[in-house]
């Protein structure tokens, strides 16, 4: 018999660097996830992913056993990294904080194609371009 989920966990650890400090060991503890365990794991499965924050849901089962499924970065973060800022801007209408070309766009859709509800790179390059202007970076 299959287990049962008891409980579903979507948070966000940067890659290769999950420790149990806060945030992510009370969200854990709360859960009953054994934090260690799942550090070794996550830290392990992301050492080759960089600096990047990496989103991962987390299914807890009755018996307490877990497993996670790691998705791909934000696209916030990933725009914020080829222009080189740390944020956008909080006023994205008057105040520009950078500039991405269309080829930038669909390279960024084309990661996160598995994730985006599109059907093709062109669709998922709009759908990040979006994105970049709500953040105030302009689309060429």
């Amino acid at each position: 018999m299959a287990k049962k989920i008891e409980k579903q966990l979507k948070l966000q650890v940067p890659a290769g660097k999950a420790t149990p400090a806060p945030p992510l060991g009370p969200a854990l503890g709360q859960a009953g996830i054994n934090i260690g365990e799942f550090v070794n794991q996550f830290n392990e499965a992301t050492r080759e992913l960089g600096n990047d924050i990496i989103p991962v849901v987390i299914s807890v089962y009755d018996d307490r056993s877990f497993d996670f499924i790691l998705k791909t970065p934000p696209a916030s973060s990933l725009l914020l990294k080829i222009i080189g800022e740390q944020k956008g801007s909080g006023k994205n209408t008057s105040k520009k904080v950078g500039k991405v070309t269309q080829q930038q766009l669909e390279d960024i859709a084309a990661v996160k194609m598995e994730d985006l509800s599109a059907n093709d790179i062109k669709a998922g390059a709009k759908i990040i371009a979006g994105t970049a202007r709500s953040m105030g970076i302009e689309t060429e």
